[in-house]
């Protein structure tokens, strides 16, 4: 029986890939983004217009999909975007942009599939987090706090759902390389020649940049995400490759000034 599973975030990087991977198995695929745009290239992949943060545009599409299908079996929570500058640099506006997508537009959609998933008394949502969620990244401190509340969050939300059959996963992905490196947005006043945060600023988002266009491909993480996927019991938390593991591991433990001292020996 074919199964039904919307993705966010469809239209480039981990949910492109995922897509992709999907492609030829017996998913009927909603890519989900903004356009609305994608190369149509199986009769499985159903291209859909979608903005998480928009309240009417997040009901038509759930209304859609729900007339189309018996039952929705996957939600995957991809949609996503960066920020960067010091919080001093950022106004209030620019750090509510930040959140806005990461952390009220993935919550306004799983509040909406909920419902739908309890009357099925079934489901799997699954959430792109990330390593800096566990990892505070300096001037990216807005991007790391979104992170972070999307990862509790999704922990919180297993605990309310688990009588309902309805599981949750949240992934973590590290150092990708896709074309978020060039769609980071910058806080306004972090172009500004007097800031006094603009060396270490600069710096700072060099590393990163470097980072990331050097890291994992996002079939990497598609890859993960689709092992979950097909589980029957997903995984709370994952973060593929090991060294991200690790890393993760050590930060549970070790003492903040440790940890503090690491992460700004690397972007400080």
């Amino acid at each position: 029986m074919q199964k039904t599973i919307l993705i966010t975030g469809a239209s480039a990087g981990i949910g492109l890939a995922l897509v992709k991977m999907l492609q030829n198995s017996d998913y009927k695929i909603y890519a989900a983004s903004r356009s609305g745009n994608f190369p149509n290239e199986n009769n499985n992949i159903f291209p859909i217009k979608l903005d998480v943060n928009d309240e009417k545009s997040v009901a038509q599409t759930v209304e859609k999909i729900l007339s189309e299908n018996e039952k929705i079996d996957v939600l995957v929570c991809n949609a996503g975007n960066g920020m960067a500058g010091a919080v001093e640099d950022m106004t209030l506006d620019e750090v509510r942009y930040q959140m806005e997508t990461n952390f009220f537009g993935n919550v306004r959609l799983i509040q909406h599939f909920l419902p739908i998933f309890r009357r099925q008394n079934c489901g799997k949502i699954i959430i792109t987090s990330s390593v800096a969620g566990v990892v505070p990244i300096p001037f990216q401190s807005a991007y790391s706090a979104s992170k972070a509340a999307i990862m509790i969050l999704a922990d919180a939300m297993s605990l309310e759902l688990k009588p309902f059959n309805i599981q949750i996963c949240c992934v973590l992905p590290g150092d990708t390389k896709t074309n978020f490196t060039a769609a980071r947005l910058f806080a306004e006043k972090s172009k500004q020649e007097n800031s006094p945060y603009k060396n270490r600023f600069e710096k700072s988002i060099s590393k990163m940049e470097t980072d990331e266009q050097n890291g994992m491909p996002p079939e990497t993480i598609a890859r993960a995400i689709f092992k979950q996927i097909e589980r029957k019991k997903m995984k709370l938390r994952i973060v593929p490759r090991i060294d991200y593991k690790l890393i993760c591991w050590a930060f549970g433990f070790l003492p903040v000034r440790l940890k503090m001292w690491i992460v700004g020996m690397l972007y400080g």
